[in-house]
């Protein structure tokens, strides 16, 4: 049994941080991947960031450069360290967990409907 449960989110002011965690179970992180993808209200869920099994990270365009996505697979956690927040980042995030192997994907970050497991989501408010 998979579970997924993410922590960290909350409100910031406009280029501030949030360290986002997903706490995950049932799901070896040497498997294919784990990512993030996000939903705002009224737009559809869009991917964020997503790791393999070797390291291997692909970020969305929107937010190269000020997210990292990273893991501990001794801890059985994956983080969204994000930096230089912008109010357009408000959205529900959600961890992810199993999609196809990222070479499938080339530089682009999977579509969140690529993704077999995912958690029920962390509130991030930017102001």
């Amino acid at each position: 049994h998979v579970q997924l449960v993410e922590s960290g989110g909350g409100s910031v002011q406009a280029g501030g941080s949030l360290r986002l965690s997903c706490a995950h179970s049932g799901y070896p992180s040497s498997r294919h991947c784990m990512g993030w993808f996000r939903q705002a209200p009224g737009k559809a869920r869009e991917g964020v960031a997503v790791v393999d099994s070797d390291g291997i990270t692909i970020y969305a365009d929107s937010v190269k450069g000020r997210f990292t996505v990273s893991k501990d697979n001794a801890k059985n956690n994956l983080y969204l360290q994000m930096s230089s927040l912008k109010p357009e980042d408000t959205a529900m995030y959600y961890c992810a967990a199993e999609c196809r192997p990222l070479s499938y994907y080339g530089d682009r970050v999977p579509p969140p409907t690529d993704y077999n497991y995912w958690g029920q989501g962390t509130q991030v408010t930017v102001s």
